[in-house]
């Protein structure tokens, strides 16, 4: 059952449940709008994270729909420390968003629709429009997470310790390295070079508490490195731009390039400079993503 409540006539908040756990989401739709889009959000992230784009959305015209994913954001959190970023598998994630394409978008809106999903959210969205191939008109992919950058251990090592620590039961703990939420400094920081954005960001989350999330599972990890492959073994045929980062070190750009190559459908434009969140990058490479976006989109 749906719930939903109009704040301050911008956004209509609600929320579904979805396998005895609440989910949030949001939209508008301006009287204007002849298309959607429909985002799907990167891991920590939440819907509140994103009203400078929903907004620049709105003012285009374009209905906006956006929800959180299980275990975060306003979303329920599914282990007892709220800040551990958790799933028991992937496959939740996209059964979630098919959820909130059935009970939310499609009763709210028929007519074109357009997908535009960041990082793990990309990685969610590949694997549904896998399985619903008709569904939207075209994607858009924020620095997909199609492999995943690990730093300075091999990835062979990481995907090895990662089952074995799942094999001994440590599923629910945190992987090596990772804890509770922080408030990072600017500097050195892996997201943005928008010093703005990325102190707005911070400022959000500080002062909401409920939205905040720390590292991750190893459980998580394991469904993530799972979804990857299943993603390089999938064409998908949805006509699909992918923005890559230039200097992203949360995600592997080889990993992207690999599925472009694999899949016709799928165009890929590598921002320059960018680091890892485009569309929270500072005014120059936001802007230029946002308009090959736009340019794409509009394309017949």
């Amino acid at each position: 059952m749906n719930s939903e409540l109009n704040v301050s006539n911008t956004l209509i908040q609600g929320e579904f449940s979805f396998k005895s756990i609440s989910i949030a989401y949001a939209y508008k739709i301006p009287p204007l709008a002849t298309k959607a889009i429909v985002i799907s959000s990167g891991r920590i992230e939440c819907y509140l994270k994103y009203q400078e784009l929903i907004n620049e959305f709105i003012d285009k015209n374009f209905a906006v729909f956006i929800l959180d994913h299980p275990g975060q954001g306003l979303s329920s959190r599914l282990l007892k420390n709220h800040h551990k970023g958790h799933i028991q598998d992937f496959d939740d994630y996209v059964e979630c968003f098919n959820q909130f394409n059935l009970q939310v978008v499609n009763k709210q809106w028929s007519g074109t629709k357009y997908l535009v999903a960041h990082s793990m959210g990309a990685a969610i969205a590949y694997l549904y429009l896998k399985q619903y191939t008709t569904e939207y008109d075209k994607a858009v992919f924020s620095a997909p997470m199609f492999g995943i950058d690990t730093g300075s251990m091999p990835l062979p090592v990481a995907k090895m310790l990662t089952y074995l620590f799942n094999t001994i039961g440590l599923g629910n703990q945190y992987c090596l390295g990772h804890r509770d939420y922080t408030n990072k400094p600017f500097q050195n920081n892996q997201l943005t070079s928008s010093q703005v954005r990325y102190k707005k960001f911070r400022q959000l989350y500080n002062k909401t508490p409920a939205i905040q999330l720390g590292g991750v599972t190893n459980r998580w990890l394991l469904q993530a490195f799972k979804a990857i492959k299943e993603i390089h073994q999938t064409i998908i045929h949805t006509p699909t731009l992918i923005l890559q980062a230039e200097n992203d070190t949360v995600v592997c750009n080889g990993g992207q390039n690999d599925i472009v190559q694999q899949n016709k459908c799928i165009k890929l434009i590598q921002i320059q400079g960018a680091k890892h969140e485009v569309l929270f990058e500072s005014d120059s490479m936001r802007n230029q993503a946002l308009s090959y976006l736009y340019q794409f989109l509009s394309n017949q």
